[in-house]
């Protein structure tokens, strides 16, 4: 039988192992409750024709969202916020690449895209918009990736989507979204880039 020593060592010992559990599943990330999905490996075609894939963004902070050029509510919003998030980060000097994944794919080719993000920003060096899957993959994607819903009802041209901005870190594992269309935090997204830079 324990003495009451005993009893407090061995609880102690017990405290000290949980919290290096509980240390080691928040990661380096500095992000609170980070979401932690992880992103599926993918190799796509960006608006200038290009092959771009998960490979490309190694050791990178990027932001993702999720786009199609023929829609009428959401998307243009969206894209606004996205081009100034993206120039408030250049002026923050930070290196974050941003990925537009169109969920549209079977209209919007290379260059639909191209001529569409141009109407947002003239810098495009950072923004990628994907296309060059069919819609299937890209609904897959989405849960796999981003826990997220895309689906485009039979007979329809607007196609339903998730409207988040989402913050994925250098191996490809996304911590935290925000609301892409209104009330888009800014400067939260800022920080919390600055967290795992």
């Amino acid at each position: 039988m324990m003495n009451a020593g005993e009893n407090v060592k061995k609880i102690k010992f017990f405290v000290v192992i949980a919290l290096i559990l509980v240390l080691a599943a928040c990661g380096n990330s500095g992000i609170a409750n980070p979401l932690n999905y992880e992103v599926s490996d993918f190799s796509y075609t960006d608006q200038y024709g290009e092959s771009f894939s998960l490979k490309d963004l190694e050791g990178k902070v990027w932001i993702a969202d999720m786009i199609f050029t023929q829609c009428d509510t959401v998307c243009p919003p969206m894209s606004a916020h996205m081009a100034k998030l993206q120039g408030m980060v250049k002026e923050e000097g930070l290196d974050v690449e941003f990925v537009s994944f169109s969920v549209d794919p079977d209209v919007d080719t290379p260059e639909i895209l191209k001529e569409y993000a141009e109407g947002y920003s003239d810098d495009l060096s950072n923004w990628h918009l994907l296309t060059g899957y069919s819609l299937d993959e890209i609904t897959q994607f989405a849960k796999d990736s981003f826990k997220a819903i895309v689906m485009k009802p039979e007979g329809q041209d607007q196609v339903m989507h998730v409207v988040n901005f989402y913050l994925v870190d250098q191996n490809g594992t996304v911590l935290k979204d925000y609301d892409g269309v209104s009330n888009t935090p800014y400067e939260e997204i800022i920080e919390d880039i600055k967290k795992i830079q």
